[in-house]
């Protein structure tokens, strides 16, 4: 109401402007006896006429979209509470940018199943910055039979191929599918078992001596968080210790969540540069896997970095288990980025990574245990 009265003010004012301007050439006119010259027009006139223009062009740049469609406006393709949704929701703040993944994520029958397979569609979202959940009348499948043995345990592949309940991944439809297709991914838990228990070389860091680090300085780890920990290992072999480790993961084509939440674990279906979901100072322990290395973006990086310092407690403690970069990065990039947070260096050993990716690029492993200052 207040902007329609502001405008028809203006327009008054824009056409008494305009009759003024009339009149004045007009009677200039009229009261010369010679043929009509160009009169230039007063400046004090040309100031209010631009004024009254450029308060007209504000007014309707800042005018709220009509509700009432003109019969020359097409039809939006993609539905307005889904645009309501993607500018009021506080964790979906990209949303509106990709109207078209998010009509099309949230595009299924009312009360029904939600649609199978809908990972890749919310992760692509996800990682364009759009947390789409929750869907609204549609209710998720769900596995038939809930875990019942320990974490650590290798589960029986009859009891995990039960519990399919994907069919997006064409080639394997079965967990013993994934371990034999993908052998170091983490879907084999028989050899995932024996993680983190042994010492080969000096990048190597067994959970009983991270453990036995920890005691030696009087500090006590019960709270971690396992960055791009994959299918949960690591924190299915931390709770046999009595320590509560959740794992962000991705899926990426392969059910990571699935099996984390199986092996009665928690995923966080975050990528990197999400923020923690979790508060500040609580946390006493913080590994970066695999996930974390030279193929992120430094800028990303340096957030997460500076995310996981806001979630570590004083005397808490930063692993990075094999970190993988070329040398020379490491020494003038990423060793100065991480000397940044001016941890205390429990250990800090550099290895040859001597797989093929490795001798083609001159890559080198990092694996040091930091711990933040009181």
């Amino acid at each position: 109401m207040g902007f329609t009265m502001g405008l028809n003010l203006v327009l008054v004012l824009a056409m008494v402007a305009t009759n003024i301007l009339s009149l004045y050439h007009l009677s200039s006119t009229v009261q010369s006896p010679k043929p009509p010259s160009q009169q230039p027009v007063p400046d004090l006139l040309l100031h209010q006429l631009n004024t009254i223009r450029a308060t007209i062009r504000h007014l309707t740049r800042h005018q709220p979209p009509s509700t009432t469609p003109s019969p020359t406006t097409p039809k939006p393709s993609v539905p307005l509470d889904l645009l309501l949704y993607s500018q009021l929701s506080p964790i979906a703040s990209s949303c509106h940018n990709h109207p078209d993944l998010l009509h099309k994520y949230m595009s299924y029958s009312p009360y029904s199943l939600c649609p199978l397979d809908s990972d890749l569609l919310a992760e692509s979202l996800i990682l364009h910055g759009c947390h789409p959940l929750p869907r609204r009348r549609c209710f998720s499948k769900t596995p038939p039979k809930p875990p019942s043995s320990l974490p650590h345990n290798p589960f029986p592949s009859s009891f995990l191929d039960s519990n399919v309940i994907w069919n997006k991944y064409p080639t394997c439809r079965s967990f013993s599918c994934l371990a034999k297709q993908n052998p170091s991914l983490g879907f084999d838990l028989n050899n995932e078992i024996s993680k983190f228990m042994t010492y080969k070389t000096e990048l190597d860091l067994p959970i009983p001596q991270l453990l036995q680090v920890a005691k030696s300085a009087n500090s006590v780890i019960r709270l971690g968080i396992d960055i791009g920990g994959a299918t949960g290992t690591f924190a299915a072999r931390m709770k046999q210790y009595n320590v509560t480790v959740v794992t962000t993961t991705m899926n990426f084509n392969v059910p990571n969540n699935e099996v984390v939440a199986m092996r009665g674990l928690v995923p966080l279906h975050v990528p990197l540069q999400h923020r923690l979901p979790v508060f500040d100072g609580v946390v006493d322990l913080v590994r970066c896997g695999h996930a974390v290395n030279r193929w992120m973006p430094l800028t990303v990086m340096e957030f997460l970095f500076y995310d996981v310092d806001r979630v570590l407690r004083g005397g808490g403690y930063l692993w990075f288990d094999h970190f993988f970069s070329k040398r020379v990065d490491l020494d003038k990039v990423f060793g100065p980025l991480i000397g940044k947070l001016r941890y205390k260096k429990v250990k800090w050993a550099v290895g040859n990574k001597t797989d093929s990716s490795g001798l083609k690029n001159g890559e080198v492993y990092l694996t040091a245990l930091l711990q933040k200052p009181v």
